[in-house]
């Protein structure tokens, strides 16, 4: 079986990290996908853009997005489909499905970035180069 979901869309925002009691660190991602089209009733161009949230548990990936990734930006990626269940303060279930990257089978490309001062990131920086993340590259 297969549980796979590839993205190519925009960050609606930049990343928000956060830290687990046990030291792991994540990175929740939310990326916009559109259509577009011509109606052919009117002519009139119509768009519907759809947002997804993306959960990235690879500590590599994470430290990256932390200090590279920012909103508006083009980002490719592919993981698993997973819905987490959590019970709310008023005793309600409640559901979220997202795309997960984790060690294994994830591939996170970032099609358009530089630094914050406007350079290549991988110029100065520790993080994978431009090259090696532009290559399909599993994590």
């Amino acid at each position: 079986m297969i549980n796979k979901a590839t993205i190519l869309g925009h960050l609606g925002r930049d990343p928000e990290i956060r830290s687990f009691s046990n030291g792991n660190r994540v990175a929740n991602l939310s990326v916009a996908t559109s259509e577009r089209w011509k109606d052919r009733t009117t002519g009139e161009r119509k768009e519907k853009t759809e947002w997804h949230r993306v959960a990235v548990f690879n500590e590599t990936l994470v430290e990256f997005l932390e200090k590279h990734a920012r909103k508006g930006q083009r980002i490719y990626l592919e993981g698993a489909i997973e819905t987490r269940k959590w019970t709310d303060q008023d005793g309600k279930d409640r559901y979220a499905t997202e795309i997960v990257l984790r060690n294994f089978s994830s591939v996170l490309k970032m099609l358009d970035w530089a630094d914050k001062d406007g350079g290549d990131a991988a110029a100065d920086s520790p993080a994978p180069s431009r090259d090696k993340l532009n290559d399909d590259i599993p994590f």
